[in-house]
């Protein structure tokens, strides 16, 4: 009997959908965990500068996050809390998960009894597996942006090769000359700029 398995291509990674919250509670300490769905470093710190004002009467707004379809760029951050305590028990969360993409937040507020590392590490966690549990999980495909440019000419044997891999097309431009953007998926790039090599010219955004 032949077994069939499935082979995950290079630019498939996981995310999730949408916001979530969990929360997770210890001798009077509140662990409010926020997980959001981001891109870049600079949604990062938007979201983080904005729940600190939110939650500004917190004790600690620790968090960690990872980016890419590698998901080599990421941070912990503990905030204050012992070294090693918050970031890197909320980031392990998501690294379980397969998680890229995402930021988690985990807001305390202090109950005032301290925890002791081995209580923080496990408040972080559950508060973070408590929040991703509760997310909808989705598969992305990274891709690169191209403006593709062309004369009249050659829009039929361009639109027949878009057509082809399946490429939605935006800002269009039709004037003096042909011009357009498409998002091509990181293991498709090879093939789309094979076939567009003679009637297009391709530039990187």
């Amino acid at each position: 009997m032949t077994t069939f398995v499935s082979v995950k291509a290079f630019d498939e990674y996981k995310s999730i959908a949408a916001p979530s919250q969990g929360l997770f509670k210890d001798n009077g300490s509140r662990f409010i965990a926020l997980a959001y769905p981001v891109e870049t470093e600079e949604e990062v710190r938007g979201i983080v500068a904005g729940l600190r004002k939110e939650y500004h009467d917190a004790r600690h707004h620790c968090y960690a996050y990872r980016l890419g379809h590698k998901g080599d760029l990421w941070r912990a951050s503990d905030d204050g809390e012992p070294s090693g305590s918050a970031g890197r028990p909320i980031l392990g969360q998501m690294d379980s998960l397969g998680l890229s993409d995402v930021l988690v937040v985990v807001v305390r507020y202090f109950g005032g009894i301290k925890l002791g590392i081995p209580g923080l590490i496990r408040a972080y966690k559950t508060s973070t597996a408590d929040a991703l549990s509760k997310a909808t999980v989705v598969e992305k495909i990274a891709g690169q942006n191209f403006r593709v440019r062309f004369g009249y000419g050659a829009m039929n044997a361009v639109m027949k090769v878009l057509k082809e891999m399946e490429l939605p097309q935006k800002e269009q431009n039709f004037g003096e000359s042909c011009s357009l953007v498409v998002r091509v998926r990181l293991s498709a790039i090879d093939s789309f700029r094979e076939k567009l090599a003679d009637i297009a010219d391709l530039e990187e955004l």
